[in-house]
């Protein structure tokens, strides 16, 4: 599962292939935490992150949505998907 993007200790990964249940999400990981977060609608899916770092990975899927939707498209094929800039 590759990491797409880090910030504020945040780690955003997209596992690849088909394999993968819609909708369309990533795998945010925070110490030893892990949610995902729906890439539409930016709101968490599954699991538990501090609130303060659920509002920042929402915030930055709100600014990357395009570039996550195209990620998730090449993931579902097999293919690495980009690196996304962080929140700053």
């Amino acid at each position: 599962m590759p990491t797409i993007s880090m910030f504020f200790g945040i780690l955003i990964r997209m596992y690849l292939g088909k394999k993968e249940h819609n909708p369309p999400h990533i795998h945010a990981i925070y110490q030893n935490e892990k949610a995902l977060f729906d890439i539409k609608s930016g709101e968490k899916i599954e699991g538990e992150l501090p609130r303060d770092k659920e509002k920042l990975v929402s915030a930055w899927i709100v600014l990357h949505k395009d570039e996550l939707l195209a990620d998730w498209e090449l993931a579902q094929n097999g293919e690495l998907p980009y690196n996304i800039d962080p929140l700053r």
